[in-house]
């Protein structure tokens, strides 16, 4: 192959040497910020703090679906109480409340 003369002028060359000094700089400085302590703390937190958004939103929607399903047991479709459900379903609240007051009150004595 045959070598191609250069046929810039002196003031070309030093110009396309600054242009190419300064994408360099630019280029460190950018890398620079990448490898930063500071960066590398930051993006890690970004990245845990989506993972948890992300986690959380995930156990919002389930814990919805489970509160929406309870809630059908107890309510029809129209809002009101289904009494065939909600009685029973207090008197063992009642029930476990007032087994709990007692053995409490058994062990203070």
């Amino acid at each position: 192959m045959a070598d191609q003369a250069d046929t810039r002028t002196p003031a070309q060359i030093e110009a396309d040497i600054r242009r190419r000094r300064e994408v360099l700089a630019e280029t460190l400085d950018e890398i620079g910020v990448r490898v930063h302590p500071k960066t590398i703390v930051g993006d890690a937190k970004a990245k845990v703090a989506s993972h948890v958004d992300h986690t959380l939103g995930r156990a919002y929607v389930q814990v919805n679906r489970v509160v929406s399903e309870v809630r059908a047991q107890f309510v029809d479709e129209e809002g009101a109480p289904r009494l065939e459900r909600v009685v029973p379903a207090a008197l063992l609240v009642v029930g476990v409340v007032g087994l709990l007051t007692l053995s409490t009150r058994r062990r203070k004595d």
